[in-house]
């Protein structure tokens, strides 16, 4: 999900995916390595659970594969879903550019209705939220993207962070060694830091 994806509102052509040297086993590595998934957590027992969270690892490395030139980035992206503090966040200086941008505000608040109104956020919702935004603020591009990443990532960046967006409430839905905040937890603990 780049913004030209977005600005053509669908592939009209087909573009060729990048190549992803990744699976699933990376991301459970990365997982194990940082004590996100444990061992063998006694939360995972059911077999279903433990398909759940196959599959989601099964989806980042798909997801974020692709973007990550290294295994160091690929853990660097898959930590954003792990890890968010919109304080923290909001403290650093890229983030204090985005804000200083005109229009961030206005796209923050847009966002956050959207988010509190709604659903856990997949690929056709995060989609949905991109045109809602479109149509109620005349921000594009740069303008658009970067605070939307900014709230629910917790950094501003490329359509990789879009990718991250994407896994966050269904891996916030299972039963992780660390809990993982949802994208309306993460709206509404920016919104709070922001005030």
């Amino acid at each position: 999900m780049n913004e030209q994806f977005h600005e053509a509102g669908a592939a009209d052509s087909p573009v060729a995916p990048p190549l992803n040297q990744f699976t699933a086993r990376d991301v459970e590595e990365i997982l194990r390595e940082r004590g996100w998934l444990a061992a063998q957590s006694p939360r995972c027992a059911h077999d279903s659970q433990a398909e759940q969270v196959g599959a989601c690892m099964e989806n980042a490395a798909a997801l974020l594969g692709p973007h990550a030139p290294n295994r160091e980035a690929l853990a660097e992206l898959v930590s954003l879903i792990f890890h968010y503090d919109a304080r923290a966040t909001l403290a650093t200086i890229e983030a204090q550019n985005v804000m200083a941008r005109a229009g961030s505000r206005e796209v923050i608040r847009e966002l956050a209705n959207l988010v509190l109104d709604g659903g856990t956020i997949g690929s056709e919702r995060f989609k949905a939220l991109i045109d809602a935004l479109k149509a109620a603020t005349r921000y594009r591009s740069r303008e658009l993207f970067h605070p939307i990443r900014l709230a629910l990532a917790g950094r501003a960046g490329e359509g990789e962070l879009d990718r991250v967006i994407l896994l966050v409430d269904s891996a916030a839905a299972l039963p992780f060694a660390t809990r993982v905040k949802g994208t309306r937890e993460r709206m509404l603990e920016f919104c709070a830091a922001l005030e």
